[in-house]
């Protein structure tokens, strides 16, 4: 079973709320997922990012792989460190 770690959008239409969750690659973008991450809001100035980095850590180590959006919020969440590589 190939796990991404990938956004599902919630929100109001023209409002969008974003979870960061780790899904099986191929349900649907709002659909079933195995473990909730954290939550992105890119409306808000700055962007509201909370996200369990233990967690997406763990996740990453078990070879989950995340999309490229997911991986930019990951980023700058701190979850992924871009100096090492």
């Amino acid at each position: 079973m190939a796990v991404k770690i990938r956004l599902t959008r919630m929100g109001d239409k023209k409002s969008p709320f974003y979870r960061v969750v780790v899904a099986d690659s191929r349900s649907p973008r709002d659909g079933k997922y195995i473990d909730l991450l954290g939550t992105y809001n890119p409306l808000t100035n700055p962007a509201e990012i909370k996200i369990d980095n233990e967690k997406a850590q763990q996740w990453l180590k078990n070879g989950a792989t995340p999309t490229e959006t997911a991986k930019s919020v990951l980023v700058k969440s701190g979850a992924i460190n871009t100096e090492n590589k």
